[in-house]
């Protein structure tokens, strides 16, 4: 059950937060699940495998290249989605990044962290 209001919040997220940005487009309700799907798992494989390579350098910019990691990842997702997600740019894609952790950030504080 947890799993599907996780689901389900993570579409809310990037719907929001695509229709906060301009140029960052998403298809529907639906296809911002999936989207929400889609960069956790590029995040989860190829960026894992990233952040490993470059812990050096990561830990010497203080994580801001973890930062662009994701943004990357964020713009590998609009290349796998198709015409279903777009993100217009770097920028673009960097400000969604930030604006999807921060919407995640408050609705973790609203609901709660309980490990039930």
């Amino acid at each position: 059950m947890k799993f599907i209001i996780s689901l389900l919040l993570t579409g809310l997220v990037v719907a929001v937060s695509s229709w906060v940005i301009p140029g960052v487009t998403v298809a529907g309700f639906g296809w911002a699940i999936v989207t929400g799907l889609v960069i956790g798992f590029v995040n989860a494989t190829i960026g894992s495998i990233l952040r490993l390579f470059t812990f050096p350098l990561n830990w010497l910019t203080l994580g801001l290249v973890s930062f662009i990691i994701t943004v990357l990842m964020v713009l590998l997702s609009d290349k796998i989605m198709g015409s279903k997600f777009d993100v217009a740019g770097f920028w673009t894609a960097a400000l969604f990044a930030i604006v999807v952790a921060i919407v995640e950030m408050i609705l973790s504080a609203i609901m709660g962290s309980s490990k039930d």
